[in-house]
């Protein structure tokens, strides 16, 4: 079964992601109503009061630094998700055209938007615990029972295009994009999907969702690496380099060559090399806070692949190993940039794409020539967005 739905997703890799638009737009429809049906279902199938995890007589089973530590440990695995999301965001946001205050909406609506699903997710579990005494954590094992096949159909449909949209937006666009920047003359954003499409199987995602404590240790496992990650992306753009990137410069790490631009007088006409090399191509600075914000947490996460390396209260700080890395990485980073501070990367003002593309008539960038938004409709306006696809695609 997991080879025909892996089978069933390798078409849409070859889409072009603005063609997607129309398969995230019946995704958003349909699985919120899916959702909220089997939400109504758990409490009106239950009489109201959602089964025994949600009664108002259940207890927790634990107690003490136990209760606690378990507390942390569900609280990382739910950072894990939101942790993927946020070092992945640039990937879809870099495109966005909205305005920034109604992308100032995300910051609260995503909280709690994921906050009502788990809750949806564990009434459904409680109301499966009481209708067939299991714990059905797996969505698909609860539908599996239901007796209305209609039900099972129109549920495990809302669930597949769920899954299909995660699998496309959060895990193979955002490898692709990683690995199109690393190894831009040989990978492309469709061939990178299918390396990841392939890569998928060494993960041996039917052991991952096995069991829920299996599923939920993934989850914080790459929490370890993902949140010192985080907190070198923070510190970087909004303290070291106070919003100011070239980000032109990113993108050639040989340098690149910058003809004259009245809106940006202070900046050099020429960069033979790129400001972003750092030592030998390296940032030390990040390199070192990252392995440094990594290592407490190692002992659990060995332990957590296998069990029968005992590391003693080592595994303690994996339990909130998001956290932990994202605190000693800050610190860690701004120290360093603080003694050693990357001064060749400091730049005056931020210089943004659609600034040297876009506006600077008859100015030669890159061996295209720029020209006037009113005389180029229709010509060369649509040959660099023509261009800009075929660069990101093909």
């Amino acid at each position: 079964m997991m080879v025909l739905v892996w089978l069933a997703q390798i078409p849409f890799l070859y889409m072009h992601p603005n063609n997607l638009r129309y398969l995230f737009i019946t995704k958003s429809i349909l699985v919120p109503i899916c959702f909220i049906a089997m939400l109504i279902w758990a409490f009106r199938s239950t009489g109201g009061t959602g089964g025994p995890l949600l009664a108002a007589g259940a207890k927790a089973t634990t107690h003490g630094s136990a209760y606690s530590y378990a507390w942390l440990s569900s609280m990382t695995a739910v950072i894990g998700n939101y942790a993927t999301l946020s070092v992945n965001m640039p990937d879809f946001s870099r495109y966005s055209k909205a305005s920034v205050k109604w992308q100032w909406l995300y910051v609260p609506m995503l909280p709690i938007v994921f906050t009502f699903i788990a809750f949806i997710g564990i009434a459904c579990t409680s109301a499966g615990q009481e209708h067939y005494d299991q714990l059905l954590w797996n969505p698909a094992n609860l539908i599996a029972q239901w007796p209305n096949r209609a039900c099972q159909f129109f549920a495990a449909f809302a669930f597949s295009l769920a899954a299909l949209g995660v699998n496309i937006s959060a895990n193979s666009l955002s490898a692709a994009n990683d690995l199109a920047a690393l190894f831009p003359s040989f990978i492309n954003i469709r061939r990178g999907q299918l390396i990841c499409a392939l890569v998928a199987w060494v993960m041996v995602p039917w052991k991952i969702l096995a069991t829920a404590s299996g599923f939920l240790n993934f989850m914080s496992a790459y929490s370890v690496f993902l949140g010192p990650i985080a907190a070198i992306l923070v510190w970087d753009f909004w303290w070291v380099h106070r919003m100011k990137y070239d980000v032109v410069a990113l993108y050639h790490p040989e340098g690149y060559a910058l003809p004259p631009l009245p809106r940006l007088p202070s900046v050099k006409t020429l960069m033979n090399i790129s400001i972003y090399r750092y030592t030998f191509g390296i940032n030390f600075r990040a390199l070192l806070a990252f392995t440094i914000g990594v290592a407490p947490n190692l002992p659990g996460f060995i332990n957590s692949i296998n069990p029968s390396i005992s590391v003693g209260v080592g595994s303690r700080p994996y339990t909130f190993a998001w956290l932990l890395g994202f605190v000693i990485t800050s610190l860690i980073y701004v120290v360093l940039s603080m003694v050693w501070p990357p001064t060749e990367s400091m730049i005056p003002r931020a210089i943004l794409p659609d600034e040297v593309y876009e506006g600077e008539a008859g100015a030669v960038i890159e061996g295209k020539t720029v020209v006037d938004e009113e005389v180029g409709k229709g010509s060369g306006e649509e040959s660099w967005k023509k261009e800009e696809g075929k660069l990101r695609v093909m």
